[in-house]
């Protein structure tokens, strides 16, 4: 039976792919989901596959001198190669991949504070790998808009860089990042017109995401993780103090600013949560404007659910035809999304299922 690009597409990222011995595997740690390569599907479509994580050793795909097999057979799927900024250093002498990767295709993306005070507090989510990377050493604590700038500007220059996506760890500031963005935003569009995604939990004051707006940011994710409240305190213990409420309010002001479908919220499929709750949370955010990115869990090595499964083909096809058909029916189209996650498209089999299911 012949899949479709979004079947194939859930199956890598469900089962991952076994590499052979000496395989450079991607950034092992760090936030979002960690410990893959990219991989261009025969449409265009990217892909995020897992290598790292030990339920991998169990796929039927397999990665053996840069061609992709699914069991001896060999598929026209491309490993993306490593790009050529890595090599280099920033003015001050730092490596640029410690600084910004490459994610998918064309998304260069950096966590700019790679800390978060729900780590601090003992109270981090289970699922996050954001300050493992910075004990290993491989990205700095802190990234300055000159150093944004420089690797961004390299990443233009290799052709490999057509919008950018920021990420940071809560902070103990009530705009939660929102002035240490404004600098870098200011400083990368004062050289380079590029789209610019950034990803935040609601601030104190909502306006505050109107400094983003003004600085040139163009999109913006503000991430609930999941709608079934149980996991919610059993994996956020620290993100659940803040109230669903206040993320409803910052939703509407966003795609008041932003615009429809330059808006989204990751939700996490596979962390105990019943699909019923995925379904209902995203069609409140589809109904406010907002993209619900759902994204396959991925265990981070190092992680506190480091031996998590992930979810199965059979549960993901079924729930993503769902979501599929409820983007269509609030006409709500991921394609429209101008930078970030969602234009990335990676890690989550939405835009597929949109397009194929």
């Amino acid at each position: 039976m012949v899949k479709t690009i979004a079947e194939l597409k859930i199956e890598l990222l469900s089962y991952g792919m076994r590499s052979e011995f000496g395989a450079f595997k991607g950034r092992k740690e760090g936030a979002g989901p960690a410990g893959g390569r990219f991989f261009r599907l025969t449409n265009g479509s990217c892909v995020n596959v897992p290598l790292w994580p030990e339920f991998t050793k169990k796929s039927p795909y397999s990665l053996k001198h840069g061609q992709v097999f699914l069991n001896n057979s060999p598929l026209d799927v491309e490993l993306l190669p490593i790009p050529k900024f890595y090599s280099k250093l920033t003015s001050d002498g730092i490596p640029m991949k410690k600084i910004a990767l490459l994610h998918g295709i064309n998304c260069i993306a950096s966590t700019v504070v790679q800390s978060c005070i729900y780590w601090r507090d003992n109270l981090p989510c289970q699922f996050c790998g954001i300050e493992l990377s910075l004990r290993s050493g491989t990205t700095t604590a802190v990234k300055t808009p000159t150093q944004l700038r420089e690797v961004i500007g390299a990443a233009i220059d290799e052709g490999v860089c057509q919008h950018v996506t920021l990420t940071i760890g809560s902070l103990p500031r009530p705009d939660k990042g929102v002035g240490i963005y404004v600098d870098i935003v200011r400083e990368i569009t004062q050289y380079y017109d590029v789209p610019i995604h950034v990803q935040l939990e609601p601030p104190k004051n909502i306006e505050n995401l109107g400094d983003l707006y003004d600085a040139g940011v163009i999109t913006v994710g503000i991430h609930y993780e999941s709608f079934d409240r149980d996991i919610l305190q059993t994996m956020c213990p620290g993100k659940i103090q803040i109230p669903l409420d206040k993320y409803i309010k910052a939703w509407k002001f966003a795609v008041n600013l932003f615009g429809e479908c330059q808006v989204d919220s990751y939700i996490i499929v596979g962390l105990g949560e019943s699909d019923t709750s995925i379904l209902k949370g995203s069609e409140l955010l589809l109904q406010l404007g907002v993209i619900p990115y759902v994204v396959p869990f991925r265990p981070i090595t190092g992680s506190l659910l480091e031996s998590h499964s992930t979810p199965p083909p059979s549960r993901l096809n079924p729930l993503f035809k769902q979501l599929a058909q409820l983007l269509h029916d609030y006409g709500i189209d991921p394609r429209k999304n101008k930078a970030g996650c969602v234009r990335c498209g990676a890690c989550s089999p939405l835009t597929e299922a949109f397009k194929y299911f």
